[in-house]
């Protein structure tokens, strides 16, 4: 399969220099080029790439300014190229997985490569797993969340009294999941994939939802696709960029991004009082 790609530059050798370096890569496919933001926005929207070389500073609109503008569910991988290091903060705080300062170094080119395989896989094999989880739940008729009982007369209702019991629907049947042996619930797109007992349970319904039935005295939201049961946590390893990994009793790790680690450790605490 091959890794589609759009290069913006305003300068039209700068992007010769990648289009040349890329055809060394096999697996890479330039289906685009682009000397402004106007013309990327276009490209994206029609190509909908896999990558995308995007210079910072161009007349009009920056390279910034192009991500803006472009749906944050769905962004390709972003590598920056310029000519000013002074970027470097504000592109990896625009979520670019690489960035390449001018003239580009091979040796660093090629590094970027590897980096973008490594992402673009993982996209791939998260776009996959979604699929896969719907197509079972189709299958089984799973899907069918009870959650609208529980939520009937609104979350403040729930709140002296939090369910023991997280009844899902498969078929005809109703599955009685004891909430206390949930270890972690995530995402697949429009699914959830409760993971208790050593089976894992998939349902229709959001996030939301399950954070307004679940107890946070018990539950937290460790990612924006992942709750666990914080008595469960059995340790936090550190990781790059802020990150930690949580380690369950079972020996699952889970990712535990920066955005949500001072609210977990403030629980954590709590659990083991």
């Amino acid at each position: 399969m091959k890794i589609t790609t759009i290069i913006v530059d305003d300068e039209a050798l700068s992007r010769r220099g990648i289009e040349i370096r890329l055809k060394d890569a096999a697996d890479f496919e330039v289906v685009a080029q682009c000397s402004n933001g106007r013309e990327a926005l276009e490209a994206v929207n029609r190509h909908k790439p896999d990558v995308l070389f995007l210079d910072i500073q161009m007349p009009n609109m920056s390279g910034f300014e192009v991500l803006a503008h472009l749906p944050q569910e769905s962004l390709p991988v972003v590598v920056f190229v310029t000519a000013y290091d002074q970027y470097a903060i504000r592109a990896f705080e625009a979520r670019a997985v690489d960035y390449l300062l001018k003239p580009v170094d091979d040796t660093r080119f090629n590094a970027a490569l590897e980096r973008i395989r490594d992402h673009v896989q993982s996209k791939n094999a998260t776009n996959q797993r979604d699929r896969l989880v719907e197509i079972i739940a189709e299958i089984t008729g799973s899907g069918e969340l009870a959650l609208e009982e529980l939520l009937t007369h609104g979350p403040k209702a729930a709140e002296p009294r939090r369910p023991e019991i997280l009844p899902i629907r498969q078929g005809r049947e109703t599955v009685r999941v004891t909430v206390a042996s949930i270890e972690w619930i995530d995402a697949a797109g429009d699914y959830m994939c409760i993971h208790a007992g050593g089976n894992t349970h998939i349902l229709r319904g959001t996030m939301k939802e399950l954070e307004e039935v679940l107890d946070p005295k018990l539950f937290q939201r460790v990612h924006r696709s992942t709750i666990v049961n914080l008595s469960l946590v059995k340790s936090l390893r550190a990781h790059m960029n802020g990150e930690y990994f949580l380690t369950l009793e079972g020996g699952h790790e889970l990712k535990l991004s920066r955005t949500y680690r001072d609210k977990v450790e403030y629980f954590l605490k709590g659990a083991r009082a």
